[in-house]
């Protein structure tokens, strides 16, 4: 399980899985942005993370060697009660950045806690996209798949997404106010998320 803050209050992670290194403007980071701002007026304490900021060397294990980053960012994703997994959609599909990370979640599959399950049961997992291409659903796809093999369970509607219009520039940033249907699906995502998780706490999937 997750180390609880000290009242008990859920935690989450947004990993935002960009190719723009900060303070680069990102439409990854303003989608992440809102995901943030929604779980903490709810009472979820909140981390977000740029990936592309930190050295996570390739490979499937926990430590990958000198200068690998990763092992920090697993702390907290460990740490975490819910991880919201963000990333921009690149010729139809998730950035290279993103599959770097679920690259380096593969490692959880053989991690067991103390009851021997695996160590991310009991963690729900969010997907966010966007993208000014068409992409959402097979990325968002991939990405489930990907969480719920390592461990992580997916609440129902659990992803966010954006396509812009098909042959036009408009990123996500650049729109002036979050689209209805955007702002509808933060809210029923998240707070099943919330809901799952808080589920989880209080019930934890037995030892198989």
């Amino acid at each position: 399980m997750s180390e609880a803050t000290a009242d008990g209050q859920l935690k989450a992670l947004i990993i935002t899985c960009t190719l723009k290194p900060s303070p680069a403007e990102s439409s990854s980071e303003v989608l992440g942005g809102q995901l943030s701002d929604f779980l903490a007026e709810h009472d979820v304490a909140c981390e977000s993370v740029r990936a592309v900021d930190h050295d996570i060397l390739p490979g499937v294990q926990k430590e990958m060697g000198d200068g690998d980053e990763w092992p920090v960012l697993r702390e907290k994703v460990l740490g975490a009660d819910i991880l919201v997994f963000v990333t921009p959609t690149w010729l139809g599909q998730h950035s290279s950045v993103a599959q770097r990370v679920l690259e380096r979640l593969d490692a959880e599959l053989s991690e067991t806690d103390a009851a021997g399950r695996p160590i991310l049961f009991d963690k729900v997992a969010v997907a966010g996209v966007v993208g000014n291409e068409d992409g959402a659903h097979h990325i968002t796809a991939v990405l489930f798949q990907a969480l719920n093999d390592v461990g992580f369970t997916v609440p129902a509607q659990g992803s966010v997404y954006w396509n812009g219009e098909a042959m036009h520039t408009t990123d996500y940033k650049d729109l002036e106010q979050t689209p209805e249907k955007v702002s509808a699906s933060i809210t029923t995502s998240l707070t099943n998320a919330v809901h799952l998780a808080r589920a989880l706490r209080v019930s934890s999937y037995p030892k198989s």
